[in-house]
């Protein structure tokens, strides 16, 4: 096997397109194209970064008679990614973002959970301004209730952009190649198995409570309950979900901090690539959905139903990027 069916075949196994493989080589597309079409040959400074990114060795690239991969370079060595431009990181480095990530874990959650019940006070408010014996009248019941959900959500993006700011410093994990001092991956793969279980249950926790916020709402409209018997259902929704996706958060930021550490599924390095074409669609598109949520709550004032964009928007955007990534990457 000469190197051109070399270079297709390692590149083919790490799911890259050429001008992935040209990105970390530091080449053009079209550099990696007539080395794969036996046109050119690559230098060898390139053929040793080669050897290095797919983790074999350099006689399997350059000697034609070595057909098999050689038993050492499993893919766990494959997608080790050794770059000479990847970013050092030490015990101390690893231990302190582990411990920071599991310090502001439930900060995250909160501030995602009160973005979410911010609603809460002012559909309570207006369903009970429609009562004669409340003090408010309805234009005051929803200026007191744009007023505090105004101040809940203030709150919770303060949150948010004061955890953000201090995990600020560690976001190359998330974009570039790592390369970790020796140990640190043990250490990393056993503090992720012991809370794998966690993980594990407080998703299934976030999902119950999700599914039974629903319940009462649901039982109230086939009852055919009152007005207001109604709002406190869509509180006790709001309410729920809210504590579910709380759960979401938390374990997710924690498991998530391992996975970039481990540079594991959307941590890998080919993944890294990828997001960094997409990350101008998920910027642009989130923006949108923000805008249109706010125009559509400001405009109609019914809170209690345009929340629904939201999942809709998480799961609709998954089709986005899968239809973006089938354009853009070329496999």
């Amino acid at each position: 096997m000469i190197l051109a069916d070399k270079i297709i075949l390692l590149r083919k196994q790490q799911g890259w397109s050429q001008e992935q493989l040209a990105e970390q080589l530091a080449v053009s597309r079209q550099s990696v194209s007539k080395w794969e079409s036996g046109t050119s040959i690559p230098d060898l400074d390139k053929i040793l970064k080669m050897s290095s990114i797919f983790g074999v060795p350099t006689d399997y690239l350059l000697k034609d008679e070595i057909e098999q991969l050689p038993r050492t370079a499993t893919r766990e060595t494959a997608t080790s990614y050794d770059f000479d431009d990847s970013v050092p990181v030490t015990v101390e480095d690893a231990n302190t973002y582990m411990n920071l990530c599991e310090k502001l874990a439930k900060f995250f959650g909160l501030g995602v959970a009160l973005c979410i019940i911010s609603p809460v006070p002012l559909i309570l408010l207006g369903g009970l301004s429609e009562r004669p014996s409340f003090p408010l009248t309805e234009n005051a019941a929803g200026g007191i209730g744009v007023a505090i959900l105004l101040l809940i959500v203030a709150v919770g993006v303060a949150i948010l952009i004061i955890c953000g700011m201090q995990t600020g410093k560690w976001e190359f994990l998330e974009k570039k190649t790592i390369s970790l001092e020796y140990g640190i991956k043990g250490i990393v793969e056993k503090k992720k198995s012991a809370f794998e279980k966690q993980f594990i249950a407080s998703v299934a926790a976030g999902v119950v409570l999700c599914i039974l916020g629903a319940v009462p709402l649901l039982v109230g409209s086939a009852f055919t309950a009152s007005d207001i018997e109604m709002i406190y259902y869509v509180d006790m929704l709001l309410i729920m979900v809210a504590c579910g996706v709380f759960l979401f958060v938390r374990a997710g930021v924690i498991n998530s901090c391992y996975k970039k550490l481990l540079q594991e599924d959307e941590y890998s390095a080919s993944e890294k690539l990828t997001n960094r074409r997409l990350e101008p669609v998920g910027t642009i598109y989130w923006c949108s959905v923000v805008a249109v949520y706010l125009l559509w709550s400001f405009t109609t004032m019914e809170w209690h139903r345009t929340w629904i964009i939201w999942p809709v928007a998480g799961v609709f955007y998954a089709v986005v990027e899968a239809v973006v990534k089938s354009i853009v990457i070329k496999k």
